[in-house]
């Protein structure tokens, strides 16, 4: 019972994602807006930590299984994008580099206030 109520609490973030992407007209996908809101209510202490971890665990413990249906997909209409392979494959670098370049600055401004909060505390 106690992984289908953190299962269903999951699952009402996501419809709210749903409802938001179809209420604002920004080319967001709705599972950011899930999530968004997810975290949101996670650090306003309005969802607690063990109101959602296992079934969080169990989810991320299963996601490769969830990209079958891309590839899936992918492999189906390779026809159709076999001569934009190289600019896609250039992006996905491109951006996964970004992505890592801005996480790890993220990551160091966030440690850097944490340590000064830190610093500031033992003074």
């Amino acid at each position: 019972m106690k992984y289908l109520s953190q299962f269903l609490r999951i699952t009402a973030f996501t419809l709210a994602g749903e409802l938001l992407q179809r209420l604002i007209p920004l080319p967001v996908p709705a599972s950011v807006y899930g999530l968004a809101l997810l975290f949101a209510a996670l650090c306003a202490g309005l969802v607690k930590l063990e109101q959602v971890k296992d079934a969080a665990g169990f989810l991320v413990s299963i996601l490769p299984l969830l990209f079958v249906s891309p590839v899936v997909g992918i492999v189906e209409n390779w026809g159709l994008i076999q001569d934009a392979v190289i600019p896609i494959l250039l992006l996905i670098v491109l951006s996964t580099i970004a992505t890592f370049g801005i996480a790890g600055r993220v990551t160091q401004w966030v440690g850097k206030k944490e340590g000064s909060h830190e610093a500031s505390a033992e003074h």
